[in-house]
Parts: structure tokens; C-alpha cells; sequence
């Protein structure tokens, strides 16, 4: 009898990593989602092996479910479920905070395994007819296991990643990982919205150079999913935003102040750690 995955939200996430686990060792891949529509492209395109809208029948039958859903519908997925899924399955989510996600993995029953997971990829689209199989090549895969979760399902994990394509496989904390992502993903997206609020906005549309548009392309971002990101991640963020305020301030106190050799000074240290940061090199993830 083949061993199961189930994939819960068939997204872009969810809908790409179906498609990039088909063929993985004896596994048979199957997709769960509550929308008819999204069922249907998932079925008529092969996102999985097979799909379902029936969760409580598809959880009970999974030897690993992957939680690819809204930070806030996990957390009710694991309330809802958790007597539901198999003794000794493992159940993993793949959004993009930590603590408080592992915080309502609390209600699982001892017999069900839990481990954080985090991809690092995605495009500014949304919806299972922008997922594709090569999302996660060459990305980074974040591993967050509780104290309790079996070397066996880490080790598995591991080699989905390895199969999805991913360069390599990170393993931290859930105060780390949220830390970091405070500072590499929610500051950017918060910066590109932030632009976007300028009354310049609309008076400069066709005059944007490749910089403006670079930092502003996740800007069109989904409002519901962002919401429960920076909320659920608020004092990593507002930590990193308190970072970026006083970096920002002290380069406009600089410029309000005219002084040219200090502006050349404080360029000359950010572009230097800059091109630090570039240098070919052991990766920090590696």
C-alpha cells in the first residue's frame, strides 16, 4: 500500500509543491481544498496525483500533511483536526512565521508529529493556475522541529526538499526564523507599500526607473495573507521597522544638515557592507 501526502490549500504554495512531490519515492500526492474551481484546474492539470475537497476524509488517511494555508487557517485547521489526523503521522506547515504557528501546534495529541517548515519562494501571484513544478529550485528550505519531532520525519523533509529541488536545507528556531524574516521579507514589503502611499505615486507613473520598480513590485500584495503575516509576526517587525527608522532618520538628519564629506561617509559604509554581503562565500544558510 503506498504511503500518502496530503497537501491542504492548493495555492500557489501548496498547488506548486503538489506538482513538485509527484513521483516522490512510494508516495501517492493528494490536494485538499474547499474551492470548486480550484479543484477543478488542480484536477484537469495534474496539481497531484488526485484531489479531494474532503478534509476529514483525506487526514485520516495521510501518513504526512503539509498545511498550506493563511497563517490563521492552519492554526483553525490544527484546532479543528486534531483528533482526526493518524497516530505517528507527521504534520508540517509551510507559511512564512514560526512562533505562533508552532504555539497552536501545541493542541496535537503527543502521537502526532509536528515540524515547521518554510520554503523560500513564491512570486507575486496567487492561486493554483500560477503554480508550477519549478517554484523551488535553487531555493532555500527552513526547518523549524519542536524538541519532540522524531529524527525520522526530519529526515524525510529532508528529502522532499532535496526531490523539490531546493539548494539546501536550514534548520533553526521559531524566534530566529521569524527574526529574520521580519528583516528580509516583512520590512521590504512594508517599504514597497509604503512608497506606494506617496501622493508622487500616480504624477510619476511612466517615469519609474528599474530601481522604483524593483522596489515596489510586491507592493500589489495579497491584503488578507499580509495581514495575518505582519500580525502574526508583530514584535519581530516592529523590532526590525525600529531598525530601519533610526537607519532612515539618521540619513535624513545627514542631508537636512547639508554636509556632503558625512552623506559620502555613511554611503561609503552601507554600499561597502553591500558589496560584503555579495561576496562570493559559504552561504549563511548553507
Amino acid at each position: 500500500m503506498k504511503k500518502r501526502v496530503v497537501i491542504v490549500g492548493l495555492g500557489l504554495i501548496g498547488g506548486s509543491m503538489a506538482l513538485a512531490l509527484k513521483g516522490f519515492e512510494d508516495y501517492e500526492i493528494v490536494g485538499v481544498d474547499v474551492s470548486q474551481p480550484t479543484l477543478r484546474f488542480a484536477a484537469e492539470h495534474g496539481v497531484g496525483d488526485r484531489v479531494t475537497g474532503e478534509a476529514g476524509q483525506a487526514v485520516p488517511e495521510a501518513d504526512v500533511v503539509i498545511l498550506a494555508l493563511h497563517p490563521n487557517g492552519i492554526v483553525r485547521f490544527l484546532e479543528e483536526y486534531k483528533d482526526v489526523f493518524r497516530p505517528g503521522a507527521l504534520v508540517a506547515d509551510v507559511c512564512g512565521v514560526k512562533t505562533a504557528i508552532l504555539e497552536g501546534a501545541r493542541v496535537l495529541p503527543p502521537q502526532v508529529d509536528f515540524i515547521g517548515c518554510h520554503p523560500m519562494a513564491g512570486t507575486e501571484f496567487s492561486g493554483v493556475e500560477h503554480a508550477f513544478a519549478q517554484m523551488f529550485q535553487g531555493s532555500h528550505f527552513i526547518l523549524i522541529p519542536r524538541e519532540d519531532s522524531t529524527a525520522e520525519h526530519i529526515a524525510l523533509l529532508k528529502r522532499m526538499a532535496v526531490y523539490m529541488g531546493c539548494r539546501d536545507v536550514y534548520q533553526t528556531t521559531p524566534e530566529a526564523h521569524d527574526a529574520m524574516i521580519a528583516y528580509t521579507s516583512q520590512v521590504m514589503h512594508l517599504i514597497a507599500v509604503s512608497v506606494c502611499d506617496d501622493p508622487m505615486l500616480f504624477a510619476c507613473k511612466g517615469f519609474e526607473g528599474s530601481s522604483f520598480r524593483g522596489c515596489t513590485r510586491v507592493a500589489a500584495l495579497d491584503v488578507g495573507l499580509w495581514t495575518q503575516l505582519f500580525s502574526m509576526n508583530r514584535p519581530a517587525l516592529v523590532e526590525a521597522l525600529d531598525r530601519l527608522l533610526d537607519n532612515l532618520s539618521a540619513y535624513r538628519e545627514v542631508l537636512a544638515g547639508g554636509d556632503r564629506e558625512k552623506l559620502a561617509e555613511k554611503l561609503s559604509y552601507s554600499a561597502a557592507r553591500k558589496r560584503k554581503m555579495d561576496l562570493p562565500g559559504p552561504d549563511l544558510l548553507e
